[in-house]
């Protein structure tokens, strides 16, 4: 195994990444298609491969239809297979890689971030806040998670390493008042970014979506345009399980776009392909590791050859 470091490249990360995904697709490929023509068995058994990668069963059937168009009944190569794939899988990606912009003239730019617990919200946030720094943005962390004392004393972590001040309230504290007041502050400071974490008890939905409903409405008491992008961020390794989340954040909120996270430690990385398929939102960013330059834009075209293990 690839030790990650400071001084990997990206490339190399998003591949370490994704090698437990890359690895059960490429391996079942070349088991498949070693002396074997493009038959309907054939087929089939690719539409399963891809479906157990956690690209789903309509992304998968898309797929091996299109593949198949041309080179039914051929004989074809593990390595054709995989390039064919690859380049398909970045057609499909496409559309979904378009990245956060800031518009400058709001100020600040309020991003919420929303998820369930255990998605990686705080640490996606403290890792976005440490790229906008870098750029010499000034940016306030607010921590609004508010019934987990973890999530703050974690987001106070993250906002020490990135240098940007958290703006955080006393245990159990309303959280939609913290946003506000966060928004006065981030205001009188001047700041660029304010970049809202939120709770995630989705087990109790009626009392997440009144949450999520009540911190709009009291930003919007100040800036009536915001916030300006709302952010699911999502878990690799609950594979499948992220469409049935996207579905319930958009019925609590109007998502702008999805963060990827914790693909480092999942074989599923092929969820990120349905999810564009089926969603048509913004992928904003992936996320491979835990190291403060583990999160990065998306890139259809590294991430479709990184998870077909094809160089280049």
């Amino acid at each position: 195994m690839t030790e990650i470091t400071e001084t990997t490249s990206w490339w190399q990360r998003l591949k370490q990444g994704l090698s437990k995904s890359t690895s059960a697709l490429t391996q079942n490929i070349t088991q498949l298609f070693t002396h074997r023509k493009l038959d309907q068995a054939a087929l089939d058994e690719l539409e399963d491969i891809l479906i157990a990668a956690d690209l789903g069963p309509a992304t998968a059937a898309k797929l091996v239809a299109d593949f198949a168009e041309n080179r039914f009944g051929k004989d074809v190569t593990d390595s054709e297979v995989k390039d064919a794939l690859a380049g398909q899988i970045e057609q499909l990606l496409q559309p979904a890689a378009r990245p956060l912009v800031v518009d400058e003239s709001k100020q600040p730019f309020v991003v919420l971030l929303v998820g369930v617990n255990g998605a990686g919200k705080t640490t996606t946030l403290g890792k976005m806040a440490a790229g906008w720094a870098d750029q010499g943005k000034k940016v306030v962390l607010a921590a609004g998670d508010t019934f987990r004392a973890a999530a703050v004393a974690q987001l106070r972590v993250w906002g020490e390493r990135a240098g940007c001040p958290v703006f955080t309230a006393p245990e159990g504290s309303d959280a939609a008042a913290l946003a506000y007041k966060a928004l006065e502050h981030a205001k009188a400071q001047g700041a660029d970014l304010l970049l809202i974490d939120t709770a995630g008890r989705l087990q109790n939905k009626q009392g997440l979506m009144d949450e999520l409903a009540k911190i709009k409405r009291v930003l919007q008491k100040i800036d009536a345009s915001a916030p300006h992008a709302t952010l699911l961020v999502l878990d690799a390794t609950g594979g499948q399980n992220a469409h049935s989340q996207v579905k319930a954040f958009r019925e609590m909120v109007a998502v702008d776009g999805l963060i990827v996270t914790k693909l480092d430690g999942s074989a599923r990385g092929g969820v990120v392909v349905g999810l564009a398929e089926q969603y048509k939102l913004p992928i904003v960013a992936v996320g491979v590791g835990e190291t403060i330059d583990d999160l990065k834009p998306f890139d259809p075209r590294e991430y479709a050859r990184a998870l077909m293990g094809v160089e280049g």
